[in-house]
């Protein structure tokens, strides 16, 4: 009896976590997430400029096919949102050009659309990335439909 009661004692010491042990354990999880977490942010970062440049593409495609029904594309007045609602004396008009209502861009800015554009036959279309200011580098960079 007394035999048992020695081994039990010893399991239920040795089945106890130490504070060590525990400052260790969490000592090497924060080592982790100060290593990986910027580089899991910078990816983030990098897919909203994939994002905005993938709506930017559907938009574009959008904008062909109101072309080719209606004859020209929005003036800027009219915008993008001519691709969901018909304007007011737009003939042909066989929309909604998009499934789904206008959305802002990865940063939860408005897109600018401007046409006639600047930069050739087709309307410009802009994202004015995370800081939503013309011009900007790296994340701050302006994703444009014409690059």
């Amino acid at each position: 009896m007394l035999m048992n009661h020695v081994i039990q004692k010893r399991r239920n010491h040795r089945a106890g976590v130490t504070l060590i042990e525990m400052l260790v354990v969490v000592t090497i999880i924060a080592l982790f997430a100060a290593i990986v977490g910027p580089r899991l942010l910078h990816r983030g970062d990098q897919a909203r400029v994939v994002a905005a440049k993938e709506q930017i593409s559907a938009f574009q495609l959008a904008l062909g096919q109101y072309k080719l029904d209606t004859g020209g594309f929005p003036t800027t007045e009219q915008g993008l949102a001519a691709l969901r609602q018909q304007p007011q004396g737009v003939e042909q008009w066989h929309g909604p050009y998009l499934t789904r209502d206008l959305s802002t861009d990865p940063w939860s800015h408005p897109y600018v659309y401007k046409f006639p554009g600047d930069h050739g036959d087709e309307p410009d279309i802009i994202s004015y990335g995370a800081d939503g200011q013309p011009g900007g580098t790296e994340l701050n960079a302006d994703v444009l439909s014409w690059k």
